[in-house]
């Protein structure tokens, strides 16, 4: 007795055939978009590294500028390194002069 093979239709070959490119097609979508979704993280984490270094360069600009900006140190570097002095002395008008229109 010979072993008969079983013929496969061949619309049967070519539905299998269809599958499997599609089964290989989302198999490597899968792939792609996983790839690109850990670069673009990658990514992320790193923009927000920098986002911390320049959040705290700017608290500490801000407190540099709040230090420089203090009325007692300006009224100081007045006084001192430009001899600025407030008009008419203790009363704050013996230099002033009011003009009329």
């Amino acid at each position: 007795m010979q072993a008969r093979k079983a013929a496969v239709p061949r619309g049967w070959l070519v539905v299998n055939g269809a599958l499997l490119l599609a089964v290989l097609i989302s198999a490597t979508s899968v792939i792609e978009t996983t790839h690109q979704c850990r670069l673009q993280y990658a990514r992320l984490q790193e923009l927000q590294s920098l986002e911390w270094d320049l959040l705290a360069n700017w608290r500490q600009l801000l407190l540099e500028e709040g230090t420089w900006a203090a009325h007692y140190r300006v009224e100081k570097v007045a006084r001192e390194q430009l001899a600025m002095h407030p008009p008419g002395g203790a009363s704050g008008l013996g230099d002033m002069k009011v003009l009329q229109r």
